[in-house]
């Protein structure tokens, strides 16, 4: 398998010479992502292709050590920091050695302070824009707009994250799947930990519900992008309606968080392009709401823009005319709010606007998304 996916890599790197991106993706550390790509590496070395390790992270795995031997490995940028020695991916020494593939692991690492790019994903990208062909790897619990679900899932919030846009910018998305079972025997057997770990991993992260729930997501994501690729690569009798989303958001801060995130999953499922609207009536004006609501706002714009969304922000007190002319303009396909406070249906009865809201959506074929 590992020979068979090296070889359709290479046919895709000797296409063009713009660099493209491959991921690796897992529910969990010890999946054996870092291990599939050394095991390409090799493939490709045998191939005759300049292919060279710019970082990879053994974690002490033997397994994974042994197939390090044998490969071409750029030394690791030299950094001190509060007192300490760190290694760091050394992009300069990447582009000057130029070599036609690099491995680069951990694309969720934040670089130390003082690095060109704040995180190793920025590094990825400027390495690709080189003309150089990356592969790396990434924990379905690092991705920016699943950050939510993870934390809920496992009670603990991933700080490094990377933003779903680098999945979308990927060519090829892999998922490194195994079963809760066969997991939880490699942490076991002290193939992901020290065996001094183990115990404490198997009442915290790794348990079987928690696993089987990261798993789903992890082939949630990598279905998602092989439908993209059918939709962008497969040639279809009729024309394909690209779907456009509009996220409608408040001053309400949580509603607005929940809102955007859960319309960058829609958008980064159907790789569409999407919106944030927010419409500044007078009540919600700079000197009638707290300083602490304006920041709150000024944060999930920037963290809208962060997954890829364009903001609009309107100032007008007749929301449904500002929805429905934005509907209109920007060829939106779906509209997503959140529950308005009063019940639906009276909203519908007693507001003519709300009315021909639904209609203008009805006529330009617009579904209206609910959000909970």
């Amino acid at each position: 398998m590992p020979d068979k996916e090296a070889n359709s890599w290479l046919e895709k790197i000797q296409q063009q010479r713009k660099g493209k991106l491959k991921i690796y993706i897992g529910m969990s550390a010890g999946v054996g992502k870092s291990y599939r790509m050394l095991q390409e590496a090799h493939t490709l070395l045998r191939n005759g292709v300049n292919v060279k390790v710019g970082y990879i992270e053994t974690h002490g795995r033997k397994e994974t050590e042994a197939l390090v031997e044998g490969l071409p490995v750029i030394p690791r940028r030299k950094v001190f920091y509060k007192g300490k020695e760190l290694d760091e991916l050394d992009v300069q020494a990447i582009l000057l050695l130029y070599p036609e593939v690099v491995i680069v692991d951990e694309l969720a690492h934040t670089n130390i302070p003082g690095s060109k790019n704040e995180k190793r994903w920025q590094d990825v990208l400027d390495i690709i824009d080189a003309g150089i062909n990356v592969i790396s790897a990434v924990n379905i619990q690092h991705i920016e707009s699943i950050n939510e679900d993870v934390k809920e899932i496992t009670g603990v919030e991933v700080k490094e994250r990377v933003p779903d846009k680098i999945l979308q910018l990927a060519d090829e998305v892999v998922n490194i799947d195994l079963t809760a079972d066969e997991l939880i025997t490699r942490l076991k057997e002290g193939k992901i930990y020290d065996h001094s770990k183990v115990q404490q991993a198997l009442t915290n992260f790794f348990q079987s519900e928690k696993i089987l729930q990261l798993r789903e997501l992890a082939l949630k994501e990598v279905a998602g992008q092989v439908e993209r690729k059918v939709d962008h690569e497969v040639i279809r009798d009729k024309p394909w309606r690209h779907e456009h989303f509009l996220a409608c958001i408040s001053s309400n801060h949580e509603m607005a968080q929940n809102i955007i995130r859960k319309t960058a999953r829609l958008a980064s499922y159907y790789n569409s392009k999407w919106y944030v609207l927010y419409v500044q009536t007078s009540k919600e004006s700079s000197g009638k709401i707290p300083l602490a609501t304006q920041r709150h706002l000024i944060n999930n714009f920037k963290n809208a823009t962060e997954l890829g969304a364009e903001v609009l922000q309107v100032k007008d007190n007749h929301v449904a005319k500002v929805i429905m002319k934005i509907v209109e303009e920007k060829q939106i396909t779906t509209v997503c709010i959140g529950k308005p406070h009063l019940n639906l249906f009276q909203v519908i009865l007693r507001t003519n606007i709300f009315n021909q809201l639904l209609k203008t959506l009805s006529k330009n074929d617009v579904d209206l998304i609910i959000l909970s």
